[in-house]
């Protein structure tokens, strides 16, 4: 067994293992409210419960690994966006449309609960499109984002009639136009544009700087080639590929511009990037509305609020976010003397993240030597990247408790653990760094919080392990029920794909 870590070690952060951030609980049943919603409590047992249905009951009935939606949470949280941006942008004058950003959890049944709280959906393909379509999402109140729609897409989504198709290449707005005028109709159509705001969250889901794959540059092109050349104002200015994407829109008969979008990545705190973003889309819609004559009624500002993984994590509220969008915009709206325009946001894992919780079972326990007097124990759990790779891919960190009836009894000191997965890669990490009971056991369940967007959605069947059930948990009449809205695959299943 690994030794615990000395009292006074781990009290003053002298284990130099562990992020300065990283305290040792004080008691077992502790539920840090900023990464826990009030929907998870502890049972008199100390059992973790979700709307008063226990982690036990859920495990025992449904398995582990588990995915685990608060329903309730979801709702909340959605409804919050939606009430407090539409409360920030009336104090400017203002309409607002909140998008839910589908990729971070989408299913039939969360489109439902999208459409019942009164939210539109961004979507990321054609198979989500068709998920939000099922779910019952009015195509009016419906996005299709992407940097490489397919024609067959595109046409899916014409059809429909969905209410925008954002736009990320010069030449998909020949794609678009030509598949709407042989289907006779006109494409609504948002421009996505790179501002070039740095923003300060990891390199592989920061999405407005200039070298990636996202979106159209407002700088001028250093070089005449793409796209067929540049164009150049009265002063002999090269145009920027985003100015040059609005002519082609404003000339294109069946093409009706809307605006323009923006996105500057995700898992971000500070409200500046945010700000510089509005400020710098703003200025371009005044260009061209000196350039074209033309006032572009819409603008979608993206998503990207952070949620709290561990007690590093210090989120704003959706009011918060809101006000202070509301008071950038208006503003920046006023100096450059600009109606101010129809806003978009798309909050995605600011609503689904903390909705979720997974459970999984301990199985073996082991100590590793680090250095000389220091330790780590290594606690492996039946799950790992293939439901939740986002530690692998970008380094996410997140917490854990103990969620069955053990987090109620009297533990020994706290050891300093990893918690890993069980496929075979050195990188399988599920929580990096978190203290748990010495005498942590084999049969444990564990519980990870603000689970609910991108696991799920980037789950996979790596060294063949089906994907886990997924169960929403709600309070109906003040009685809690739950229920699949996934259901978790088999071996079969995995076969019936094969030849």
């Amino acid at each position: 067994m690994v030794e615990p870590v000395a009292e006074d070690t781990w009290q003053t952060g002298a284990n130099h293992l562990a992020p300065e951030w990283l305290s040792v609980p004080g008691a077992w049943d502790d539920l840090d409210r900023t990464i826990w919603p009030e929907a998870f409590g502890r049972a008199d047992t100390g059992e973790l419960t979700v709307s008063g249905i226990s982690a036990t009951s859920l495990a025992e009935t449904y398995g582990t690994p588990l995915y685990v939606v608060s329903e309730d949470t979801f709702r909340e949280r959605a409804r919050g966006f939606r009430e407090a941006f539409e409360e920030a942008f009336a104090g400017i004058g203002a309409e607002v449309s909140v998008y839910f950003a589908g990729k971070s959890l989408l299913t039939p049944e969360v489109a439902r609960w999208v459409r019942e709280e009164g939210l539109c959906l961004d979507t990321a393909s054609g198979g989500e499109m068709a998920c939000g379509l099922r779910g019952g999402m009015d195509p009016a109140r419906m996005a299709l984002h992407g940097n490489n729609k397919s024609a067959a897409e595109i046409t899916r989504a014409l059809d429909a009639g969905i209410g925008r198709i954002v736009v990320d290449s010069l030449p998909e707005i020949e794609l678009v136009g030509r598949l709407a005028r042989t289907l006779g109709v006109t494409a609504s159509v948002m421009l996505r544009v790179t501002p070039g705001i740095h923003a300060e969250t990891h390199e592989f889901i920061a999405t407005a700087h200039e070298d990636q794959k996202f979106g159209l540059s407002l700088a001028a092109a250093e070089t005449p080639e793409d796209a067929g050349g540049p164009e150049r104002d009265a002063a002999g200015t090269e145009a920027s590929p985003a100015m040059r994407a609005v002519s082609a829109c404003v000339a294109h008969p069946n093409i009706d511009l809307q605006g323009i979008h923006c996105h500057i990545g995700s898992q971000i705190f500070s409200a500046e990037g945010f700000a510089q973003a509005a400020e710098r889309v703003l200025s371009f819609m005044a260009e061209v509305k000196d350039k074209f004559g033309v006032s572009l009624p819409q603008v979608d500002l993206g998503g990207g609020y952070g949620i709290a993984y561990t007690e590093a994590d210090t989120p704003r509220s959706a009011r918060d976010v809101a006000q202070a969008l509301a008071e950038s915009v208006g503003e920046t709206c006023r100096r450059l003397d600009l109606p101010v325009p129809h806003l978009s946001v798309e909050p995605g894992r600011a609503i689904a993240g903390p909705s979720g919780v997974t459970l999984y079972t301990v199985g073996t326990l082991k100590g590793v030597t680090v250095e000389p007097g220091r330790q780590r124990r290594y606690v492996s759990v039946d799950g790992g990247m293939s439901d939740n790779p986002r530690p692998v891919l970008y380094g996410a960190d997140y917490s854990v408790v103990v969620a069955d009836e053990r987090a109620g009894e009297n533990h020994s000191e706290p050891v300093f653990s990893r918690v890993v997965g069980k496929h075979c890669e050195s990188g399988d990490i599920v929580v990096n760094s978190t203290y748990l009971p010495a005498d942590l056991a084999p049969g444990d369940l564990l519980a990870v919080p603000a689970t609910g967007a991108y696991c799920w959605a980037l789950s996979s069947n790596y060294n063949w392990l089906p994907r886990p059930t997924v169960v929403a948990v709600r309070t109906v009449d003040g009685v809690p029920e739950a229920r699949v809205i996934v259901r978790g695959e088999t071996e079969q299943d995995l076969f019936a794909r094969m030849s």
